[in-house]
């Protein structure tokens, strides 16, 4: 009787750095971070469709790149913890920010964003890769930064 080896199948993320990503500025304020995950949100559905977006960045601040998590309606979208940390190991990140926008424009943070983002900082503290902040976008001018207002 023969043997089958079973294999366990993955998920591909590639990785390609542009050089206009690598030439990016540090990310070492909620507001250069702000700068640089904005124009990564789909401008013409920022006002009424909910995205979750991701930016990684290496031990100096500088950005590896984004990935866009999820897309949801207008109240709500998905921000799967688990798929963010396999990206993070992936790509060797040494940091992550997290980002997401209310077509409403409100910049208060809801009830499940206060618990998501406490649930991905755990998730991230066991596995060393700090969650230095979560900006929440509005299609409007200005962003909330968790990270400023103590709730990080």
């Amino acid at each position: 009787m023969e043997k089958e080896i079973k294999t366990v199948m993955e998920m591909d993320i590639v990785y390609k750095p542009s050089p206009s990503i690598l030439q990016s500025a540090k990310l070492s304020s909620s507001l250069a971070a702000h700068k640089f995950i904005l124009p990564a949100f789909n401008l013409d559905t920022i006002a009424c469709q909910e995205e979750f977006i991701v930016a990684y960045i290496n031990r100096a601040n500088y950005p590896l790149g984004v990935y866009k998590m999820g897309k949801g309606g207008m109240s709500g979208t998905v921000a799967d913890i688990r798929l963010i940390l396999s990206v993070a190991l992936k790509c060797f990140a040494s940091g992550i920010i997290v980002s997401h926008n209310h077509p409403s424009g409100t910049l208060q943070p809801s009830i499940q964003d206060k618990e998501i983002t406490k649930q991905l900082k755990a998730a991230c503290e066991l596995m060393e890769i700090p969650l230095l902040d979560h900006i929440i976008v509005s299609p409007f001018d200005g962003y909330y930064s968790f990270a400023d207002s103590g709730l990080l």
